[in-house]
């Protein structure tokens, strides 16, 4: 089976750590024997790279053998793969591109022309108004987010074994609220002044598990979330979580003793990271996040991609 993978997040020189999870999907479909090539757009160097990827991407299609299907991630790359019609696309809506001003748009107008469309959380499903797209999150790495001793973790990071470690893991972007953690985090420090915010951004992919184990929760304010793999990430590491109630979080988290949902206020939040850290355990997540491994994902994926090459032909 030979798929043309169509991204506009894959990690780069310049940014490392973008799309590690779409790579990650990448590499666990080929260790099932899909052979696929990655064509990545970088939408985020220049806008007008969108506008050039179209016919770069049919000069790929003449020179390349031929493709069973295309697998298409995010509404743009989706657009892109689906200005031919020769070969079907699969088409993965991440999350927020559906929720935003006008690409949420594009994403209800360019979805009835793919074949086949996954959505990565039931939340991303109602607002994309698509009743045949299924629902896959993104997998998580379990070899790479694994428990280990939280002082050896600190040890790595040059991290004080004497502080409770707030988490924040992320871009500073505008919708993920950072100031809310920050305030929250303020609030619970001037009750208890060992608490302290640790904010992780901009760091290398390899560390991310490091923060997660060496920290005593994970904050999320997020006002537009599809399935975060920070959350799913931090349950493998049986990290305790504070989060509101965005994209699948409440789904991934429900019973797991150790996490809470909050308002998307600082007052809130900081009364449930107080309880998180007085509470001052690990959390069984791990236990309850096992199926949405890479490989239990990659094997529900690669089950779309034979039932579309089937379909296909049939078609003849």
């Amino acid at each position: 089976m030979r798929v043309l993978v169509v991204t506009n997040m894959y990690p780069n020189p310049q940014m490392p750590a973008s799309g590690t999870f779409v790579r990650d999907q990448v590499e666990s479909l080929r260790a099932l024997g899909v052979e696929s090539d990655v064509f990545f757009i970088d939408g985020k160097a220049s806008t007008w790279n969108y506008f050039r990827a179209f016919p770069q991407f049919w000069r790929h299609l003449r020179t390349h053998p031929r493709y069973d299907l295309i697998h298409a991630h995010y509404v743009f790359s989706g657009a892109v793969a689906l200005a031919q019609r020769r070969v079907p696309v699969l088409l993965t809506h991440h999350g927020i591109e559906v929720i935003l001003g006008w690409q949420g748009w594009l994403c209800r107008l360019v979805t009835p022309l793919a074949a086949r469309v996954i959505v990565t959380s039931p939340e991303v499903k109602r607002l994309l108004r698509s009743a045949r797209a299924e629902v896959i999150p993104c997998g998580i790495d379990m070899e790479r987010f694994m428990p280990m001793p939280r002082d050896e973790a600190r040890a790595r990071l040059d991290l004080p074994l004497d502080k409770k470690l707030i988490l924040f893991a992320g871009a500073l972007r505008p919708e993920k609220r950072v100031e809310i953690i920050q305030a929250a985090a303020q609030i619970v420090a001037a009750e208890d002044p060992s608490a302290e915010l640790l904010i992780a951004t901009n760091r290398p992919y390899d560390e991310i598990p490091l923060y997660m184990i060496a920290c005593d929760v994970l904050a999320l304010a997020s006002d537009f979330e599809g399935s975060p793999m920070v959350i799913k990430e931090a349950m493998a590491c049986n990290l305790p979580i504070v989060s509101v109630n965005v994209g699948d979080v409440a789904e991934v988290i429900r019973n797991t003793e150790g996490c809470y949902l909050c308002e998307r206020t600082p007052e809130d939040m900081a009364a449930k990271l107080s309880l998180a850290l007085q509470w001052g355990k690990r959390t069984d997540g791990r236990a309850k996040v096992a199926h949405l491994s890479l490989e239990a994902t990659a094997r529900r994926i690669f089950t779309i991609y034979e039932e579309m090459v089937v379909a296909r032909e049939k078609k003849g």
